[in-house]
């Protein structure tokens, strides 16, 4: 299932089996708030696609000023005291598609070939300044949320 253009994001952390009354959300953006004033908005840039595991994605660098990111934002879903698990990003990717019913039936070194085939270069540079805090839920076929906040990077507005 491909991801629409307005579905794209890089994500930081899943907050796995969290619901949003759970947590005190105006305690946890202040601590991200804090936690991110001295952090300077960084850019990151996106290779080509490649073929994963659960789907096809872009994956970025540089990775030490995300994972920097990554840190600061389970602390803080740490320090929030709610029940959750955390599902972190590794390392910085866009998904562009994930697997779905049908998926078993594709070849991967069909997908992969037809990347290769792409003769001129499709990566791109995007500006990190901002962390959005989002309620997220599946219906088994698209990744669907509601926006909660914003919080800029130091620097930011």
């Amino acid at each position: 299932r491909n991801v629409p253009v307005d579905g794209m994001h890089c994500t930081l952390l899943h907050a796995i089996g969290l619901d949003r009354d759970a947590i005190d959300i105006a305690a946890l953006l202040r601590d991200v708030r804090h936690a991110t004033e001295n952090v300077e908005p960084f850019a990151l840039t996106f290779d080509r696609p490649s073929v994963g595991t659960v789907g096809v994605e872009i994956g970025g660098w540089p990775g030490k000023p995300f994972t920097a990111l990554v840190d600061i934002v389970t602390a803080a879903m740490d320090r929030a005291g709610a029940a959750f698990k955390a599902g972190p990003s590794r390392y910085p990717h866009i998904s562009l598609g994930y697997t779905s019913t049908g998926a078993e039936d594709l070849n991967a070194v069909t997908l992969k070939t037809a990347l290769a085939s792409i003769d001129r270069p499709v990566c791109g540079t995007v500006l990190a300044d901002r962390l959005h805090l989002v309620e997220q839920w599946h219906d088994g076929e698209r990744i669907m949320w509601n926006p909660v906040a914003e919080v800029p990077l130091g620097g930011a507005s």
